[in-house]
């Protein structure tokens, strides 16, 4: 007898979906993730994997975003051919959004609408996350099979395809490439590699090889003993080595492990023609699968908290230099040194990509800013809106390198004197903070939760009618921070994983076995 899905199950089952994927991290991804702390031997990203372990119990136990990001949802469906559908009055991809819709904005954990309609023009924020992206295949049997997952702007915009001769090296072009992203996906993460098909077939195998378990300690257990490897197992492995060894590191601060794994997928293609696709899954990796067997809306269930390892981050006094933003100084930002931690005090201002335009705007017309910088610190962050007794959701930094051809603008137009967000910065705001001497603090994406208990008040001080990309000001306590680029124009984006590199490449560091890690 053919299965009847009812499109209530289906809402329900991708609303409770991606609720439970905002604040539960997969639980391979966990496993990983400790394995790479214990092995790991730069403080500083040392320090950011503990930033994000801790982040990551406290959302599961809060029951609040892992990041701030709460991603553009993408659904995978699997439907058998026996099938059959019930109640879908507006059809299946109406039945998928109003899932996303009552998923992210469920009152006792609302989550942030990133998505804008009108993609080239208007850019209006559609207020409920939807439309998802939705992909939909067709298969033998009699169960529907659901796979969500909310990705990140900050990952989802370093995705890369390219069209290889077919003699030209896959591996050449990923360890050309990876450098290139930057760190604003938020490493350690997944690389998700398509490879064959057509370009956006290409696309859609990287995207989905990033929904597969991470196995890569299982991977080399195995070839540590000898096992047989298959072709493709042979690949990533070598990959996941030759990636590593770049010294990117967490956050991209250096360090022994920028990627937990790399996932490989291919389909036939063309004999003139070999398509590669990557994509990178980023600390905050977020998908779930389910199947859908016609008996009523299918819940997931809680992972235990022993999953997580015993690792508790705690602002370090000892470590790290107590900043009071209500007297920062330009002569205090001129002291600070590259990868120096500091826990920021006080109070700052909040802004981002359209806030940074429309300042834009009102400074050529001569027009009075609502707010004034002067000796005053930004935080580029869009945070999710508060629920019970919070002040403001979790609010992580966003990618910094947007707001790169704002920066000699907002330097030395508005009185600003350093700026807060995750990832690099490019050569042209280097420049103008070398020009300043202003710096660059870099927070650590993946943490939003984690630093969300660092503020203390939030309130709206400008553009209120952006939403969340409004000017809030916050009071911190112990916020803390790395020096990313300082005042002399040095970027610990460039000199740290330079230096592991070098280390990894002469040994120059302890070596774990891969059983003891």
């Amino acid at each position: 007898m053919p299965t009847t899905i009812k499109a209530a199950d289906l809402i329900e089952s991708v609303a409770a979906a991606l609720q439970y994927i905002s604040y539960y991290h997969p639980a391979d991804f966990i496993a990983h993730l400790a394995r790479a702390y214990e092995r790991e031997q730069s403080p500083a990203a040392r320090d950011a994997i503990a930033q994000i372990l801790t982040n990551s119990r406290m959302s599961a136990v809060g029951h609040r975003p892992l990041c701030q990001d709460t991603g553009i949802v993408n659904v995978f469906l699997k439907v058998g051919m026996d099938v059959r559908w019930e109640g879908f009055t507006g059809g299946l991809e109406d039945a998928i959004n109003e899932g996303v819709r009552r998923g992210y904005d469920l009152a006792e954990n609302r989550l942030r609408a990133s998505v804008v309609a009108d993609p080239q023009f208007a850019r209006k924020n559609t207020k409920d996350n939807t439309p998802a992206v939705i992909n939909v295949q067709i298969v033998p049997g009699d169960k529907l099979d659901v796979t969500v997952a909310a990705k990140g702007g900050g990952s989802e915009n370093k995705s890369k395809m390219i069209m290889l001769n077919p003699s030209d090296s896959v591996v050449d072009w990923v360890l050309k490439t990876v450098p290139t992203m930057g760190a604003g996906w938020c490493p350690p993460g997944m690389l998700g590699i398509g490879i064959g098909g057509t370009a956006e077939k290409a696309m859609l195998l990287a995207k989905e090889s990033l929904m597969d378990d991470i196995d890569m300690y299982e991977l080399q257990a195995k070839s540590a003993k000898g096992g047989k490897l298959s072709q493709v197992e042979e690949l990533r492995l070598e990959l996941y080595e030759k990636v590593n060894a770049l010294g990117i590191g967490a956050q991209g601060l250096g360090g022994l492990t920028t990627v937990l794994d790399v996932k490989i997928a291919m389909y036939p293609t063309h004999a003139a023609s070999k398509p590669v696709a990557m994509i990178p899954n980023c600390a905050a990796t977020r998908h779930a699968h389910f199947v859908m067997d016609g008996s009523g809306p299918v819940y997931l269930e809680a992972p235990s908290l022993d999953l997580w390892p015993d690792v508790n981050w705690m602002p370090d006094t000892k470590k790290s230099k107590r900043v009071d933003l209500n007297t920062l100084t330009r002569e205090e930002v001129a002291s600070w040194k590259p990868g120096e931690t500091l826990l920021l005090n006080g109070k700052m201002l909040t802004g981002r990509d359209a806030a940074h335009k429309r300042i834009q705007d009102m400074l050529a017309k001569g027009e009075k800013l609502p707010v004034d910088f002067t000796n005053r610190a930004i935080y580029y962050v869009g945070p999710v809106d508060p629920v019970r007794d919070e002040v403001v959701g979790p609010a992580g930094p966003t990618t910094a390198t947007r707001m790169d051809k704002f920066t000699d603008m907002m330097l030395a137009q508005t009185g600003l004197i350093t700026m807060i967000g995750k990832s690099e910065r490019g050569p042209v705001a280097i420049e103008a903070i070398r020009k300043h001497k202003s710096a660059y603090l870099m927070a650590v994406g993946g943490a939003a939760y984690l630093v969300s208990k660092a503020i203390k008040q939030a309130r709206v001080v400008g553009f209120e009618d952006l939403g969340m990309e409004a000017i809030y000001e916050f009071d911190v306590v112990d916020m803390p921070v790395t020096v990313a680029v300082d005042a002399g124009g040095t970027s610990a984006h460039v000199t740290g994983p330079a230096e592991w590199q070098k280390r990894i490449a002469t040994g120059e560091f302890k070596k774990i076995p891969v059983a003891a890690a």
